[in-house]
């Protein structure tokens, strides 16, 4: 078997590798090829690892050790058990979808073959990350897929606001990177191991160690280790305040928005978290952080989405939320129903980004759903998917969200975590913002007047497109990061010049919409089948199983222990959830969301006027970005300069450089009289240095 562990992470790594290195040399057709057989084989490996763990087989190894430093070993090995083979599983199988999909996206972009060498390169880093037995490897696979995220977001490297986006991310995930590697070395340093079967083994007996911060301020090691290891994942995971990154990502392609967002790297953070569930359990406090954070991300970045207008930045927000939702199962000690959401949530919020590709596509690269309406008809097989999708999304019974955000909002219920009744207010009423922008996402771009001629009309010079903005949806004004909205590009050649691939006739004149290419719709209907079905099927083994017995740590008044008394299988479930308040705030949701855009699609301008701050508030973000900018990003700028002029212009280049040559020149100066040509000068210099020496001489003796 250990041959097939190496297969899973090296297949992709070696499509990434071809498709760089000879992709121009072997063509399109090739390179696709070659990556998606790479995915391909690691996914079929995957599932024969997980069928292998399901039968009691694991695996905690080294391959090798790179080298040692101070007795510590820095290793290479894999820990296979049910925890990381999950995600092998679907890790690999949404990147097999959303490769694919990437033939049909960007078909006639120049940058094709280079797109496939990253997605690849991608899921190999995120499957070492999840397959990895120690710290060091974690951290390769960490930063892996962050680098990997930054090439992707930049992608389209000619758009100014790809480059700011992607160096935004970078940045802004070097400060939780900074916290997660700060937790490494307290690790290092207490335990003498960078292997997790070590340290887990000595974590209870280090549970009442503590350690100074600051002097004559002591803290608990195991909860500054586990506060400092969640600030890796508040960054990676976009959690509240280190969230500001992941909407301004969607500025690469929408297939690595997918990626990215559904199964890769912003549930790395949720998936680390799990795997320390070990360590989290002896700190309280860290729990009640996690569920702190997570309470203020799933609440308050859910409330953007109501208020976005480009189709992708609503799926973004969205994903800001449920990630919040997952966090909030993490505090609240039921770190199995945190990874059920995070299973879940893969699968249609995949599908729901690769279907807001799939209407880019078909409207010539068009992200505001302003400009959209009535593309049910025109393509029937992407709004059906795209209604599976946002009915798991709401948590509607009985697809798959309903099953995994049920069980974490009666897991916060139960948990006895501090802080734990404010998060279950938040994430019930969480369920109603879900299901109201879910639900306008949907109206908005598949019912409704068809807004997208009147927008090519307005193109073109025959109609007013200010006013059928303004009586389609006035309700949205929100805009990106420097102030238009943001557009994703398929076909972008390298001097940023569009390259459509929609349908149109000879002239360039937009022609209707159409259904997409086989490519884009198959990952569509295979992604909308686990999100119907994976809930109702997989609800047992992961909450109420032994499916991480022995591998998530569990406390004695874990949530789900007590939720377990009260299951009685996946369709008793669904007759409860039907009474439970979530599924009645989410109808709730889709009913105001129907009357809103369907019935009274003059209301939401009103609304928006009537809300006012409290409108403009959410429209620029609770103006994160804008304190991000002019404090962090700004200060940083300004103590740079500082930093320049004060240190570099006035220490270093005008005291010890400038300074020392203007000493020379000082000497060089006074030297130069003495250096005259005429003898008695020189006599005279010799008889006063004589002079010195006999007084030296005679003051000495």
């Amino acid at each position: 078997m250990k041959t097939l562990y190496l297969v899973v992470p090296f297949a992709p790594l070696v499509g990434a590798l071809v498709a760089g290195l000879l992709g121009r040399v072997i063509g399109r057709t090739l390179t696709h090829t070659l990556t998606i057989l790479g995915v391909a084989v690691s996914l079929a490996c995957s599932a024969m690892v997980l069928a292998d763990v399901l039968e009691g087989n694991t695996f905690n190894g080294t391959l090798y050790t790179w080298m040692s430093v101070g007795g510590v070993p820095m290793q290479i090995g894999f820990l296979i058990d049910s925890l990381s083979a999950v995600m092998m599983v679907v890790v690999t199988f949404v990147s097999l979808m959303v490769h694919v999909y990437t033939i049909g996206y960007m078909h006639d972009d120049p940058g094709y073959q280079r797109f496939f060498s990253y997605i690849s390169l991608f899921t190999f880093a995120m499957l070492m990350l999840v397959m990895s037995n120690n710290f060091l490897q974690l951290f390769f696979g960490w930063e892996a897929v962050g680098l990997v995220s930054y090439l992707l977001i930049g992608f389209w490297y000619t758009r100014p606001t790809a480059i700011f986006a992607n160096l935004k991310a970078f940045l802004v995930n070097r400060i939780g990177d900074f916290g997660f590697l700060l937790g490494i070395a307290l690790v290092v340093m207490h335990f003498g191991s960078l292997d997790y079967a070590t340290v887990f083994q000595g974590a209870p007996a280090a549970a009442s160690e503590t350690v100074e911060l600051i002097p004559g301020l002591t803290w608990s090691l195991i909860t500054v280790i586990c506060i400092l290891l969640f600030v890796g994942a508040m960054g990676k995971s976009a959690q509240f305040p280190l969230h500001v990154w992941l909407p301004d990502s969607m500025e690469g392609p929408t297939p690595i928005s997918a990626l990215i967002h559904a199964a890769t790297m912003v549930t790395a953070g949720i998936f680390m978290v799990s795997r320390m569930s070990p360590l989290f359990e002896l700190s309280v406090t860290a729990l009640a952080v996690v569920l702190a954070v997570g309470t203020i991300t799933a609440f308050f970045m859910g409330l953007l989405g109501l208020v976005m207008n480009d189709i992708k930045r609503v799926v973004a927000y969205s994903t800001l939320s449920q990630l919040g939702y997952m966090t909030v199962a993490l505090g609240a000690g039921a770190y199995a129903a945190g990874m059920f959401h995070l299973v879940t949530h893969a699968f249609f919020k995949a599908l729901l980004f690769l279907g807001a590709g799939s209407v880019i596509i078909a409207l010539h690269h068009e992200q505001d759903m302003r400009r959209m309406g009535g593309l049910r008809k025109y393509m029937p097989i992407t709004y059906l998917t795209a209604v599976i999708g946002s009915l798991a999304l709401a948590g509607i019974p009985p697809f798959a969200g309903f099953f995994s955000k049920d069980a974490i909002i009666e897991a916060v219920h139960l948990s006895s975590t501090p802080g734990h009744g404010v998060a279950y207010i938040a994430v019930l009423s969480g369920v109603f913002i879900t299901s109201l922008y879910t639900f306008r996402m949907l109206f908005m771009t598949f019912h409704g007047p068809e807004r997208f001629r009147e927008s090519a009309d307005d193109h073109h010079g025959h109609a007013s497109h200010a006013h059928a903005l303004d009586t389609q949806a006035p309700d949205t004004q929100a805009l990106d990061t420097h102030g238009a909205p943001g557009h994703d590009m398929p076909g972008q050649d390298a001097r940023g010049h569009d390259v459509h691939a929609g349908h149109g006739d000879a002239h360039g004149h937009a022609g209707p919409p159409r259904e997409s290419p086989w490519v884009v719709t198959v990952p569509l209907i295979l992604l909308a089948i686990p999100s119907i079905y994976a809930g109702w099927a997989y609800i047992e083994p992961f909450l109420f199983g032994d499916l991480f017995t022995g591998v998530i740590a569990s406390g004695e008044t874990s949530p789900l222990t007590k939720l377990a008394d009260d299951f009685h299988g996946p369709a008793a479930f669904v007759l409860h959830g039907l009474q439970a308040p979530p599924f009645w705030l989410a109808l709730a949701g889709f009913v105001v969301a129907w009357y809103l855009y369907i019935r009274r699609p003059d209301l939401p301008g009103s609304i928006a006027s009537g809300l006012g701050g409290i409108y403009r508030l959410l429209a620029n973000k609770y103006y994160l970005d804008d304190i991000n900018q002019s404090v962090f990003a700004g200060g940083a700028r300004r103590l740079g300069t500082l930093l320049w002029k004060a240190g570099d212009v006035a220490v270093i280049d005008g005291f010890f450089v400038n300074g020392a040559a203007r000493l020379v020149g000082f000497f060089s100066g006074v030297m130069r009289h003495f250096q005259s040509g005429y003898v008695y000068h020189y006599a005279f210099m010799m008889i006063i240095g004589l002079f010195v020496l006999l007084t030296l001489w005679f003051a000495r003796a």
